[in-house]
């Protein structure tokens, strides 16, 4: 894939973002105490990017009502996708419905745009639990895209090593949470963040398991309100940093050119292991239309025609208007969302599309 050719002027910026020190949130852990944290967090001028996002919307949602009415408000469309030009947003971006649809109990503590400070080491609370988990704060949109609700049954097919694993128990409403990832030695890895940052009455709640998660809808199909499918991919920013083992190497092409098979048997397995009604989040940390939107588009059409499954695909444009002031957004994706590496934003790769079973 000429990631040039699909991104066309943007893909300088962002190989430059890829070959530059990535910038990290903080993932406040709402089991430890550690009520001090966020002023501490504060004063360092960071600031909690998901509890302001549905404040700021609303403040462009008045500037650009206000431009309506003046007539200085310019919109355009492309391929079924508005753009938003001059930092305003239309009606539909900012309703209170999508702003409400945001978990407030997942905090995330990131540092403004071009400001590089890093975070200091986690600490343990007074019972050994850890105050934060430093992670691509991009990674949290497919968590808060997936919008648990109270005792939901949530799998997590690909967990390991465990961010978005803890993020989800962030929300409090799991009623069960299963953790899957094939690899036995990642499993240990997120064990180990379960025991780092979960209270033992929490981490009972969660079963950690290394099934292939291609056959899991032979383990327990159907059964899931909420399906979070995190596919292994190119992982662009460590392959752009990294020389050994090197996924775009000579030697792995052809297990690169697996990948998007490997991609929709785990997101078919994911839409199967979801009940009637329930929800399935995709997503990697690729670059790659053939990883992203396009296994995507092949799993909504074996879903139809092998399976007689209707797969609706969710609008999640608001989370562009949403968090517009933390991450840069690719605007021409054909389904779902891409954060794109930015030097003043330096987050991502990340992709994530929602599917409803209907």
């Amino acid at each position: 894939m000429n990631y040039g050719l699909h991104l066309g002027a943007l893909w300088p910026s962002v190989r430059a973002g890829l070959l530059c020190e990535q910038k990290y949130g903080a993932l406040l852990n709402n089991f430890a105490a550690a009520d001090h944290v966020p002023e501490e967090l504060e004063l360092l001028n960071a600031a909690d990017f998901i509890s302001e996002a549905p404040q700021k919307a609303q403040q462009w949602q008045r500037s650009a009502a206000e431009g309506e009415a003046a007539g200085g408000c310019e919109e355009g469309t492309g391929e079924g996708r508005t753009v938003v030009q001059a930092g305003m947003v239309t009606q539909a971006e900012t309703s209170p419905p999508l702003c409400t649809s945001i978990s407030s109990k997942i905090k995330c503590y990131t540092f403004p745009r071009g400001d590089i400070m890093r975070f200091r080491p986690a600490r343990p609370d007074a019972l050994g639990l850890l105050d934060y988990y430093l992670m691509d704060a991009a990674s949290l949109l497919p968590v808060l895209a997936l919008s648990v609700q109270p005792d939901d049954f949530v799998l997590d097919l690909c967990a390991a090593p465990g961010g978005k694993t803890l993020a989800l128990l962030q929300t409090g409403f799991c009623g069960h949470l299963a953790a899957n990832d094939i690899s036995i030695s990642r499993t240990k890895r997120l064990h180990q963040i379960l025991h780092s940052y979960v209270p033992k009455e929490v981490r009972e709640t969660v079963s950690v398991t290394s099934y292939d998660g291609r056959v899991w809808d032979q383990v327990k199909g159907g059964t899931f309100d909420k399906v979070l499918v995190d596919v292994p991919c190119t992982t662009d920013r460590h392959s752009a940093m990294e020389e050994d083992n090197n996924i775009f190497h000579k030697r792995r092409t052809k297990e690169r050119q697996m990948l998007p098979m490997l991609q929709l048997q785990l997101l078919m397995a994911g839409i199967l292991a979801t009940k009637p009604g329930g929800e399935v989040v995709y997503s990697t940390c690729s670059l790659s239309p053939l990883q992203n939107e396009c296994v995507v588009e092949r799993a909504l059409d074996i879903a139809g025609s092998q399976f007689n499954i209707n797969i609706h695909v969710e609008d999640l444009s608001h989370f562009r208007t949403l968090f517009q002031d933390t991450f840069s957004f690719f605007s021409d994706c054909r389904l779902g969302e891409l954060v794109l590496p930015h030097l003043t934003a330096n987050f991502g790769p990340m992709y994530f599309c929602k599917l409803r079973r209907v």
